[in-house]
């Protein structure tokens, strides 16, 4: 969950809300996270398959689409997923400007494309050790926090940090809106990554005890690091500099609070730290992203190509080098428009599929199959999913107000109906519906026990 985001974001959400209370956009992010994240845990824990959000989509609508609903999953995350990794390539090359303040938009340019080759070129091999080097990414990543915070706390104003603008809250104003819908969009995806563990459910030892507790108590634990970070920072640099273009805060917030706190060498190694995690969080989202595609091949929920191996190092090949191109060709979008319209265009895509789906999906099962085994049940069902649902329709419905002339709601209805196509054409060479039988499978549903038998307890 902890990558590049809260040091590339938080000049972003300041500017969004115009002013430090540009920290209601995070408490707003995380709200949608938790109530989304109560989705994802019965999910989650009621179907603990590999998948994640296509196996729940598959065994909601099947009934009336077959594979469509799961099939358009896959399509989906084979832009977004890539396309969050490209935002941490921007956030690298943005931070390298601040170590070489002469980079010119070309030289960053090829630097990013260069790291996402390299990134590729390094799992395009046996991963054996891929425990160990997360891990010491892992770690670098919490020091690299965990330093900022500190320095922060060390030259915190409250003065600067609690000190708004006129207006600033006033909710009767298009422009608080405006601010408020941007703001929730930075931050859930500042949040993305809590739903990680769904994904992995088929191997999760007691996944209905495990997977709730891995979503909740992640996005509790992210939250209360990114308050300390974003109120931190807002403490140490008046948010007029992170509005301007000029100003290295704008690009490099962290860098810059360590500089102002302990000088410019402190500033340069965490600098350092920061770029090490953002190469991280790069490696490992194109490491696990890889295998959606080709997990819902293998499942033949997706085109069969991408359900081969490697002859040698045994991965996905095709999904790995998909993923690949799609996130340099959204690194040069995000590079040469801005950073805030590709947060946009990412989220919007995975709104309609992933979210919105998956949460009429939960009260789908919940009529269809209520002797389905439930070790977590939503607190409060169905509060939780009504208030996702309406943060999800916020970030989507304001979205072309937020990216004028780049109209990512039209974008992304372009990228579904493309997906339509290509499902019918998949489905026709597979013969499955709607050009063969609707196929059933009640997988996660116990099967009714034969008349005189005992029921098992």
């Amino acid at each position: 969950m902890c990558g590049i985001g809260p040091f590339v974001t938080i000049p972003l959400m300041v500017a969004a809300f115009g002013g430090p209370q540009a920290v209601t956009g995070f408490v707003a992010g995380a709200v949608l996270a938790l109530c989304d994240g109560l989705v994802w845990a019965e999910l989650g824990a009621a179907m603990p398959g590999s998948g994640g959000s296509y196996v729940y989509l598959r065994q909601a609508f099947q009934y009336r689409t077959g594979r469509l609903m799961p099939f358009l999953f896959v399509w989906t995350a084979m832009l977004f997923i890539p396309l969050i990794m490209s935002t941490g390539v921007v956030g690298f090359v943005q931070y390298l400007g601040y170590l070489a303040p002469g980079l010119g938009r070309t030289s960053g340019d090829l630097i990013g494309l260069g790291i996402i080759a390299l990134v590729v070129l390094l799992l395009w091999r046996g991963i054996e050790h891929i425990a160990r080097i997360t891990a010491v990414m892992w770690t670098v990543m919490i020091a690299s926090v965990l330093l900022v915070i500190v320095a922060a706390a060390t030259g915190f104003s409250p003065h600067r940090a609690f000190t708004y603008p006129a207006h600033a809250f006033d909710l009767t104003s298009n422009h608080f809106w405006l601010g408020f819908a941007a703001g929730l969009t930075i931050g859930i995806y500042d949040y993305l990554g809590y739903n990680t563990t769904a994904y992995m459910g088929a191997e999760i030892k007691d996944p209905g005890r495990i997977l709730p507790r891995s979503i909740l108590f992640s996005i509790l634990g992210i939250m209360a690091i990114y308050l300390l970070l974003q109120i931190g920072t807002l403490g140490v640099i008046d948010w007029q500099r992170m509005t301007d273009p000029k100003d290295i805060a704008s690009t490099s917030v962290a860098s810059a609070v360590l500089e102002k706190t302990w000088g410019r060498g402190a500033a340069d190694t965490v600098t350092v730290l920061i770029l090490i995690t953002a190469f991280a969080s790069v490696f490992t989202g194109l490491l696990g992203g890889s295998r959606v595609p080709y997990d819902a091949a293998r499942d033949r929920v997706f085109f069969r190509p991408y359900e081969k191996l490697h002859p040698k190092h045994r991965f996905p090949m095709l999904g790995l080098a998909t993923m690949g191109v799609i996130t340099a060709v959204g690194f040069l979008i995000g590079r040469h428009t801005d950073l805030a319209t590709l947060i946009q265009l990412l989220t919007t895509v995975m709104v309609i599929v992933q979210a919105l789906a998956q949460i009429i999906a939960l009260s789908v099962l919940r009529k269809r199959q209520p002797t389905l085994r439930r070790p977590y049940r939503m607190w409060l069902y169905p509060l939780p999913s009504i208030v996702a649902f309406a943060g999800w329709c916020v970030i989507y419905g304001y979205a072309d107000k937020n990216s004028p002339g780049r109209h990512p709601i039209e974008w992304s209805l372009a990228w579904l109906a493309l997906g339509c196509v290509a499902f019918f054409v998949w489905a026709r060479l597979e013969k499955v519906w709607p050009f063969g039988e609707r196929e059933i499978s009640e997988e996660y549903v116990p099967a009714p026990v034969p008349d005189g038998q005992p029921a098992e307890a």
